[in-house]
């Protein structure tokens, strides 16, 4: 009995032993190559899609830029803003997903509740010509914020100028 479990043992052991594969199998080859055989392959840099998602943070994109300046009680979009909301149009019109939110501003001067109806009508004036460019309105939403969140706090006529703006958010900005 004894010599039975161990020549047992044995045929197993020698079962489980490591054999040279046959050619059938057809084993994975190693491939070696010298530090000089190694060529880098150049890569091109990725062209950020103009109107793709990224260009939305890329400062070197018009996208990235997201204010509408107005002259003093005006709701009226200056000619040098009209790239910019074209830009932001087509966006939109190639982004159908996405949501903006434009919240009209306006500087300290007159009556907060006049304020407020300006920047709603600065919003609005915003709103207007994108969608005139093919963005659909249940994109975009306008909101007055009036003098409620001004950019700079001095009592100067270019402290104003800056706070006399539309700003346009996207979905997660706001």
């Amino acid at each position: 009995m004894r010599h039975s479990i161990a020549l047992l043992a044995a045929l197993l052991l020698a079962a489980c032993g490591s054999q040279p594969p046959s050619p059938e199998q057809n084993p994975a080859g190693v491939e070696s190559r010298s530090p000089s055989e190694v060529r880098a392959e150049p890569v091109a840099p990725q062209a950020i899609d103009p109107f793709g998602v990224a260009a939305l943070k890329d400062p070197k994109s018009i996208l990235s830029k997201r204010s509408v300046y107005f002259d003093y009680d005006s709701f009226v979009v200056k000619d040098e803003f009209k790239n910019l909301i074209e830009a932001h149009a087509k966006f939109l019109v190639n982004n159908p997903k996405f949501k903006m939110l434009i919240q009209g501003n306006a500087d300290e001067r007159g009556s907060r509740e006049y304020n407020l109806a300006l920047g709603q009508k600065r919003a609005d004036a915003v709103k207007k010509a994108l969608q005139l460019l093919g963005a659909r309105e249940d994109q975009i939403e306008s909101v007055s914020l009036g003098e409620e969140k001004p950019v700079c706090g001095d009592q100067t006529e270019d402290c104003w100028a800056k706070n006399r703006r539309g700003d346009m958010l996207y979905s997660g900005e706001f």
